[in-house]
């Protein structure tokens, strides 16, 4: 069978008569790795049948692919990694890449001093396409991967600038949803942990906690800043009590944070729940450990890595898929726990 006008048919043609997309049938034709069985069934026959011939060059420019992806985190911490977060992360990302023959390479990058591994990376390419988080403010690292031209997914958006491509998790609508729960407890003087300023998730839990009390004609300015970890939350408690002996709830940016938050009012001799209510953010296994375990707002990780991971292979096939915004959901503990009218899960 041949194209109707006599002419060669086109790769159109086949994806059409095969019942795939464009790209998917320009994978299976080139032997790419990451297309199904069933698929590469469809487009064989498909292509023996209309009599289908390659284009040598596209096919010698797609064998030019240097088979590794890239996960760039814009952090020096060399424990980074093994944060439950980023485990999780990078969980959902293999994952995602497990049927393909991409090879996963993670770069931790200083916000601050020279990227010269990116650089090396990037020029030239020793990657098909880069994920990349954990921006800080103006950060070097996105404009590096903006310049290399190279398919790039953002995890988490940054704080300037609104990229193609990015997978995030709705982070507004999580702080939001965290301070109305304690405002529906009753308390009325209630502080939030953030995360660093120059940080986008920080900033949107933010002033997805200042929506919230805003609605509730509450006082929003009790803010204090930390760095996502345990030490830097119990600091901020600390001096968040100092500022306000009399608060009564504290909504904070991460699990972590919550943990080190609930050691400084344990020393201060405030019981969690009855005279400061704690919620989290992440819905990390170390909420599940504090005591009293730790009610938090629950954001799929794992999902996010692996969304991450699949929006670029799709990049790097040259689809356009949509950017994605991913859920959050209350989880509640005893730190926080629901009103007895609520039957909350």
């Amino acid at each position: 069978m041949t194209s109707p006008t006599g002419r060669q048919p086109t790769l159109d043609e086949v994806a059409k008569l095969a019942g795939v997309s464009r790209s998917a049938a320009s994978r299976a034709i080139n032997n790419a790795a990451h297309v199904s069985a069933a698929n590469r069934l469809a487009v064989e026959r498909a292509v023996r049948e209309l009599g289908y011939v390659p284009n040598v060059t596209a096919q010698a420019l797609a064998r030019q692919k240097v088979g590794a992806v890239v996960l760039a985190v814009s952090d020096h911490n060399e424990e980074l990694f093994g944060d439950p977060f980023f485990g999780r992360i990078i969980a959902g990302v293999t994952a995602a890449l497990e049927d393909t023959d991409l090879d996963l390479k993670l770069l931790l990058c200083h916000p601050e001093r020279g990227h010269d591994r990116v650089r090396r990376m990037l020029r030239p390419p020793r990657a098909d396409g880069i994920m990349v988080m954990a921006l800080r403010g103006d950060d070097p690292l996105q404009r590096m991967v903006e310049k290399s031209g190279l398919p790039t997914v953002y995890g988490g958006l940054p704080l300037h600038g609104r990229p193609e491509w990015f997978v995030d998790v709705d982070n507004r609508g999580g702080g939001r949803v965290a301070a109305e729960h304690l405002v529906s407890l009753g308390r009325r003087r209630i502080a939030t942990i953030a995360g660093p300023a120059d940080t986008h998730v920080a900033v949107a839990r933010l002033d997805g906690f200042a929506d919230a009390l805003s609605v509730a004609q509450l006082d929003h300015t009790l803010v204090e800043h930390a760095d996502f970890t345990r030490e830097g939350g119990a600091a901020a408690m600390e001096r968040l009590l100092q500022r306000e002996p009399g608060l009564d709830a504290v909504s904070v940016a991460s699990d972590n944070m919550a943990a080190g938050a609930l050691q400084t009012l344990l020393q201060h001799g405030r019981r969690v729940p009855e005279d400061v209510a704690v919620v989290g953010f992440d819905d990390l296994p170390i909420g599940h450990l504090t005591q009293p375990s730790l009610t938090t707002i629950q954001q799929p990780i794992r999902s996010l890595g692996y969304e991450m991971a699949r929006v670029l292979l799709a990049v790097v096939d040259g689809e356009k898929p949509s950017p994605l915004l991913l859920p959050t959901r209350l989880v509640v503990r005893e730190s926080a726990p629901a009103p007895v009218s609520l039957a909350v899960s």
